[in-house]
């Protein structure tokens, strides 16, 4: 039950960038410093953008390459680096209301004329690329106000390292009878650079045989509202009767909500596919990744709980990339099918189609 070690060092990097983190979800602004010349940023949507904004001048903002794609501006590094963000310049006054509309895609068929506004060099892109970085742990719009001061600094540095840390521990452990079987253990896992909290269910008997094992991302409308729009609730039963079958079974219950994007941002989500985007371009057009997960959290779980080899539930060969890739065998990948309803069916064809998920 030891956590996999991490250096001193680098556990002192990982809970800097939590700490910045944790500031840009509560508004304050934030300096990213590589190599000692510091860019501060105030993030767009917690920051009080009224007080911050000038009467006169220019306005300077850091937005996410997609995002920049989708108000047709170009990136003047695009031949070398296409996913470099963007920093635009507009004309004071503007408004708080104007900014977020820049920003963000749900309000686009609300207010469609923006501007003017033009592209300018990056005054930092080693601090630009850490900052949208860190918009994704927070689970934040990756959108900033460029400001003169910031009392919170962080190097690009101290960003990568939270991405790495991998000192996870198991901090307790409970039995837990369950609906699909009585015979059932829970274990909670704390990660060492965040308040993250992630849990296993160990479901029968432990024997010498692999189990069966599902990596189920949190899904709190799918999961617990009985949501139509995804599959996740269904596939979280289904992977737990199909444990109850065998021998044992584990299910990795991790909490990367929306694919990694967080929940506020998979609302806004569902909110652009209302709009006629499916759930891929909806994602990048929010300026975040197809797939923002880190599968590497579920193999530092199987490993405290002393599993090097598993039979997994999935579709997503990228589960099982995510797995191997960390030095968890997968002995078999074992399908979860699901039937579709009328308002998920292209939402599962998205999946299959675009992300690649198999049957």
């Amino acid at each position: 039950m030891n956590a996999v070690p991490l250096d001193e060092a680098r556990k002192a990097a990982a809970r800097r960038a939590a700490r910045a983190i944790d500031a840009l979800r509560r508004g304050w602004p934030v300096g990213v410093e590589p190599g000692g010349e510091r860019l501060n940023l105030l993030p767009v949507e917690t920051g009080s953008l009224d007080a911050a904004l000038p009467s006169s001048g220019t306005v300077s903002l850091l937005i996410s390459a997609s995002r920049a794609a989708t108000l047709k501006l170009l990136n003047q590094l695009a031949a070398a680096d296409p996913n470099l963000p963007i920093q635009i310049s507009i004309p004071a006054p503007v408004t708080a209301a104007e900014i977020i509309a820049i920003v963000d895609p749900v309000l686009d068929m609300q207010y469609p004329m923006k501007g003017p506004f033009r592209s300018e060099p990056l005054t930092n892109p080693a601090a630009a690329e850490a900052a949208m970085e860190l918009a994704r742990h927070a689970a934040l719009l990756p959108a900033f106000l460029i400001v003169d001061q910031a009392e919170d600094v962080v190097e690009a540095d101290d960003v990568a390292a939270y991405a790495d840390s991998s000192a996870l521990t198991i901090s307790a452990h409970a039995r837990l009878p369950v609906a699909a079987n009585a015979e059932a253990h829970i274990y909670g896992f704390r990660s060492d650079a965040d308040a993250t909290d992630h849990v296993a269910l160990v479901v029968g008997k432990r024997d010498a045989s692999t189990p069966v094992v599902r990596l189920h991302s949190e899904c709190l409308t799918g999961d617990v509202l009985g949501s139509l729009k995804c599959d996740c609730g269904p596939q979280l039963h289904a992977a737990l009767e199909q444990m109850a079958e065998a021998s044992w079974g584990i299910l990795l219950y991790l909490r990367q909500e929306g694919r990694g994007i967080g929940l506020i941002n998979k609302l806004r989500a569902y909110a652009l596919q209302d709009q006629g985007f499916d759930t891929v371009d909806a994602n990048q057009r929010l300026g975040f990744a197809i797939d923002a997960r880190d599968f590497s959290t579920a193999a530092r779980m199987l490993e405290l709980l002393n599993v090097p080899k598993v039979k997994l539930l999935t579709n997503n060969p990228e589960k099982v990339a995510g797995l191997e890739g960390c030095g968890i065998t997968v002995e078999k990948r074992l399908p979860v099918k699901i039937a579709a309803n009328p308002h998920n069916e292209f939402y599962l064809d998205t999946k299959r189609d675009r992300t690649g998920h198999q049957l």
